[in-house]
């Protein structure tokens, strides 16, 4: 009996060691992160993580456990054993595969892997293989043989049987009953009221430090679940207020509509307009928003003759949330996107369909599929009368993972444009400036290192809209043509050192820039701080059109418009304010983040503010 219990101990074991071995992996490759904490700081990890990975192990032991039980009963059998190790080996290598996608996905968007990888790689497998391309493979696939070659040498060292004898029934069946009992107590995660969930490995105000302490399986799991699940789209995960009305009054106030008009900065009331949305393209890379000098010159001569909006912030962190944010002025709703759900996104307003009402013509283009994440059905929807994608050009022009590279977008839509309707609605969404970050000509800034790869693409991209606005300036249509021009989400390169729960990760340019600017307020810079949600209210104001759908959206040009944005991630939000800007994490339900030294009230009011405003975004996107 003691040997086939203390075998099954040993196998529980077995796998807290290569949990323990598997963290040990994530601070390692992310050295640079982890070398600025304290060594008391980096032993938590492995303390608070173990309670997780308690409650992991025993999902895997939940099976072999029946073969710890059949031998109570049979000591002789056999088939078991064998049975046992390949059932390792595959766990084994699936948890190493998770383990290796996980690193990956963490250097890359600040978040453990999600539903949403899995989502996207059944959904969309080619960009999902575009979007891994830059991804250290060689490195990538020499860590997973370690973990499994690892991993196998340590459960032939451990998991060594021995010959027990038969117990009698009653003392088989009282031994039984003892290992269900702890199995289930550690699947739950204790005797404590709530179950097992992420906050329970939480310690820390870092980010880097609380993700390096939630095992990845558990919950990469625990997402599979909840998303196939369907509670995402029928629970608000964000309830700070018990009454509704309490968070809806506190939003409503930061959009109180001011009692004096915007002032009018356009030559026209019906301007053709073109809005680029820019793939990754962070403040970190314009010299005028305090990025790098060099990377983005086009944009800097552009700077000059345009109304730069310099404390912009995306909605969200991915090109989905932005594109939505942009277009129909509704905010990133965290875990999930509106634009995967077909019968919400249909119900959002949109800038497409009021300049469509309005006689304009639209159009889109995108040198992708525009298939992705549903953005063909989201356009559609909303009045776009014209999709150029991927299936309009030659194939010869298809020379990227992800399609036509964005010289090839940018001439196919002026030549367009030179035979459009007037006036129109264009909307340009660029895809270069994006993993793997390839290139049709020389990298200006090298490709030796990813911040090395990721300036030389976004160069690329403010060479091709440099040119662009060249050819576009000297078409008859260019003194009546407003161009918006704004980064659909922010990221992590190229100072590659920004947590997730850090507002540079989401500052954006916003440009407004074209012959339809009035000449006193070309070179302007507007400070108040705003979002991507605001283009739609103060684009619409300046045109004479009602902005009450965009509920979401206030006037940038307004002095009298509030000053703040909201922004999200995974599982938590950040709020700027002038005086100050905060992080708050949802699983930990604490502040990470804080810009100033200021009094605490302000901080208070800032996540107040915060709170309201995702409960109450989160609870419009359910009631869609």
């Amino acid at each position: 009996m003691l040997h086939n219990l203390l075998a099954a101990f040993k196998y529980y074991c077995f796998w807290l060691i290569f949990f323990f071995i598997e963290r040990l992996v994530f601070i390692l490759y992310f050295f640079p992160k982890t070398r600025l904490f304290a060594a008391t700081d980096i032993s938590k990890v492995a303390l608070y993580g173990l309670w997780m990975d308690l409650s992991m192990a025993a999902y895997i032991c939940a099976l072999p456990l029946l073969f710890f039980i059949v031998r109570m009963f049979v000591p002789a059998i056999r088939w078991g054993k064998k049975i046992l190790r390949i059932y390792t080996i595959i766990v084994l290598f699936l948890c190493a595969f998770i383990a290796i996608v996980n690193l990956n996905i963490y250097f890359e968007w600040g978040s453990k892997i999600s539903y949403k990888v899995v989502e996207y790689v059944i959904r969309f497998p080619e960009e999902a293989v575009a979007s891994s391309s830059s991804s250290p493979v060689f490195l990538s696939l020499a860590i997973l043989a370690v973990l499994v070659l690892l991993g196998i040498f340590l459960y032939k060292k451990i998991m060594v049987f021995a010959r027990s004898k038969q117990l009698k029934p009653l003392l088989a069946a009282a031994c039984s009953v003892l290992l269900i009992g702890l199995e289930i107590l550690a699947l739950r995660g204790g005797w404590q009221l709530a179950p097992m969930n992420e906050s329970m490995a939480y310690f820390s105000n870092s980010p880097y430090l609380n993700h390096a302490a939630v095992n990845t399986e558990w919950s990469f799991l625990n997402d599979i679940i909840k998303n196939t699940g369907g509670k995402y789209g029928h629970k608000n995960p964000f309830i700070y207020y018990h009454k509704e009305s309490t968070a809806d009054s506190i939003v409503r106030s930061l959009y109180a509509v001011p009692q004096v008009p915007p002032p009018d900065v356009l030559t026209t009331a019906t301007p053709n307009v073109v809005i680029f949305i820019i793939e990754s393209y962070t403040a970190d890379v314009i010299e005028s928003l305090g990025g790098e000098k060099g990377i983005a010159p086009n944009m800097e001569q552009l700077i000059k003759e345009g109304i730069l909006f310099t404390n912009t912030f995306a909605s969200g962190d991915r090109t989905d949330k932005g594109t939505v944010a942009v277009l129909s002025g509704f905010p990133s709703q965290a875990i999930t996107s509106i634009l995967k759900f077909d019968n919400k996104q249909k119900q959002l307003p949109a800038i497409s369909q009021v300049l469509a009402n309005a006689g304009y013509s639209t159009s889109f283009y995108y040198g992708g599929e525009s298939e992705f994440v549903n953005t063909k059905s989201y356009l559609l929807s909303h009045a776009y009368s014209r999709i150029i994608d991927k299936n309009s050009f030659d194939k010869k022009d298809m020379n990227s993972k992800w399609g036509a590279y964005d010289e090839v977008v940018f001439n196919r839509q002026l030549e367009d444009m030179n035979k459009e309707k007037q006036p129109f609605f264009s909307t340009i969404l660029t895809l270069t400036n994006h993993e793997p970050f390839e290139l049709p000509t020389t990298a200006h800034f090298g490709r030796a290192t990813p911040p090395q790869m990721f300036k030389s693409t976004a160069y690329y991209t403010d060479s091709c809209i440099g040119d662009y606005m060249r050819k576009a300036a000297q078409q008859p249509w260019f003194n009546k043509t407003l161009f918006i021009l704004v980064a659909d989400h922010g990221h992590l390169l190229p100072e590659n050192r920004y947590d997730i729960n850090n507002y540079h990760r989401f500052r954006i340019p916003l440009l407004f820039y074209g012959g339809a600017i009035a000449p006193a307020w070309r070179g302007k810079k507007i400070d108040k701080t705003g979002s991507q949600t605001d283009i739609a209210t103060t684009l619409l104001h300046q045109i004479n059109r009602n902005a009450d759908a965009f509920v979401w959206s206030k006037d940038l040009l307004n002095p009298a418009s509030k000053s703040f944005a909201f922004y999200d991630w995974d599982n938590g939000f950040g709020f700027a304010s002038p005086e100050q800007i905060i992080s708050f994490d949802n699983i930990g339900k604490t502040i990470t983040f804080r810009k100033n030294n200021v009094p605490q009230a302000v901080d208070d009011s800032l996540l107040m503010y915060g709170k309201a405003y995702m409960q109450s975004v989160y609870n419009q996107f359910l009631m869609y």
